[in-house]
C-alpha cells in the first residue's frame, strides 16, 4: 500500500520519475526481512512480560516495515561502494539503471548515470523509511514515539560510520600491527551489522513496547552477540557461499577486498612471503575462478575457517545465556531463540 501510493504521487512528474519509483518498489522487494522480525519479536518479548500480547498495533507494524525500507536504502549503497553486480539474484540497483540508461538510448555515460542514480535511489528509500516510521509513530503515545525514535536515530548514525570504517579498512589494514586486525575486523561487524541488524530493531520494538532499562538491558545483551554471529556467518557465505543460494558470486568479498576477521585469521597464521600473496589477490576485481578456489584453501588451511566458526558459536551461546532469567515474555524468547538460529545457521 505504502509503494502503491509512492507511484501514484509522481504520476504527474512523466514517465522517468515513474522508473525512478518502479526502481525503488524493486529495491524493497525479497530478502529474509530479519530486521522486521527482530522489531516485532522485541515488542512482543516486552508486552508477553506484562500478559498476552496480541496483535502488533500500527506503530510496531511501520517501524518494522521502516526498518526494511532502510536495509534496501543500504544495500542499494553498499553495492554501489563496492561495485557488486548483483543483489538476491538480480542486477544491483545501479547496474539496473545503468541497463535502463543504454536500452533507452539516452546522451550520456550509462555507469555514471546507474551510479548517480542509485546515490539518489538509496536517498529516496531513506525518505521512504523516515515517512513510514513516522506514520507509524503517530499511532502510539508521545513517550513511546520518541524512545523509538531515539533508537532509530541511533541505528542509523552507528550504521554510516560502520559503512565508512569497512571501507576505511581495505585501505587502513595495511599500516596497522598484523595482530590488530582482527580486532578492528570485529569493530566494523559491531557497527556497520551487529547492532544495526539486530541490537537495535529489537531496542526499536521494545521500546514501542514501553520497555524499562532492565529489558532494555537484557534484549542489547542478546541482540549484540547474535548481530556478531550473523555477521561472522555472512563474512563466511561472502566468500564459500553458493551463488545459487547467496544470489552472489562465490567469493565476491574477496574481489570486493573485505577485510575480514576470516582473512585476519588466515593473515596471522601465514608467513610474511605468503601474507603477501595474499594482500595482492583479496581486493583484485579481476580475481578468476582458480584464484578464489586458491584463497579459499588458504582460509581453510591455516584455521581460519574454524576459528571463525568457533567465533560463531561462541556468540551465539553468549546470545542465548542473555535471555536466561530476563524478564521477557516466554513465547517471545522462544521465538528469539528461533531468530537466532535462523540468523546463524543459514546458506543464504
Amino acid at each position: 500500500m505504502f509503494v502503491s501510493a509512492q507511484r501514484g504521487g509522481v504520476a504527474d512528474a512523466g514517465p522517468e520519475a515513474a522508473r525512478f519509483v518502479a526502481a525503488g518498489a524493486e529495491a524493497v522487494t525479497g530478502g529474509k526481512r530479519l530486521r522486521g522480525r527482530f522489531c516485532l519479536s522485541g515488542w512482543r518479548a516486552v508486552e508477553e512480560a506484562a500478559g498476552p500480547a496480541g496483535e502488533p498495533p500500527a506503530a510496531v507494524i511501520a517501524a518494522a516495515a521502516s526498518l526494511e525500507v532502510f536495509h534496501a536504502a543500504a544495500l542499494v549503497h553498499d553495492d554501489l561502494i563496492d561495485n557488486s553486480d548483483t543483489r538476491r539474484g538480480r542486477p544491483s540497483a545501479h547496474r539496473a539503471l545503468e541497463a535502463g540508461h543504454r536500452g533507452s538510448g539516452w546522451l550520456g555515460d550509462p555507469d555514471a548515470f546507474g551510479r548517480s542514480g542509485a546515490i539518489l535511489l538509496g536517498d529516496l528509500l531513506v525518505a521512504w523509511s523516515d515517512d513510514l516510521l513516522e506514520e507509524g509513530l503517530a499511532e502510539t503515545s508521545a513517550e513511546r514515539a520518541a524512545a523509538a525514535r531515539g533508537q532509530y536515530a541511533l541505528m542509523r548514525r552507528e550504521v554510516t560510520l560502520g559503512q565508512f570504517l569497512d571501507v576505511a579498512e581495505e585501505s587502513a589494514f595495511a599500516s596497522e600491527p598484523d595482530d590488530r586486525h582482527a580486532e578492528r575486523a570485529l569493530r566494523v561487524a559491531s557497527f556497520k551489522s551487529a547492532r544495526y541488524s539486530v541490537q537495535q530493531p529489537l531496542a526499536i520494538g521494545a521500546a514501542l513496547a514501553g520497555a524499562d532499562a532492565a529489558q532494555t538491558a537484557a534484549l542489547a545483551a542478546f541482540g549484540h552477540p547474535l548481530g556478531m554471529a550473523f555477521q561472522l556467518r555472512d563474512d563466511v557465505l561472502g566468500v564459500f557461499g553458493d551463488e545459487a543460494a547467496t544470489g552472489k558470486p562465490s567469493g565476491d568479498d574477496l574481489r570486493e577486498g573485505k577485510r575480514t576477521v576470516l582473512i585476519a585469521y588466515a593473515r596471522e597464521a601465514l608467513a610474511p612471503t605468503a601474507r603477501r600473496i595474499v594482500d595482492e589477490l583479496v581486493g583484485d576485481p579481476d580475481l578468476d575462478a582458480d584464484q578464489v578456489a586458491s584463497l579459499q584453501r588458504t582460509i581453510v588451511d591455516t584455521g581460519a575457517l574454524d576459528r571463525v566458526e568457533r567465533l560463531i558459536a561462541d556468540y551465539a551461546h553468549e546470545a542465548d545465556r542473555a535471555l536466561s532469567g530476563a524478564r521477557l515474555g516466554n513465547a517471545a524468547v522462544g521465538e528469539l531463540r528461533d531468530l537466532a538460529r535462523a540468523a546463524t545457521v543459514r546458506t543464504t
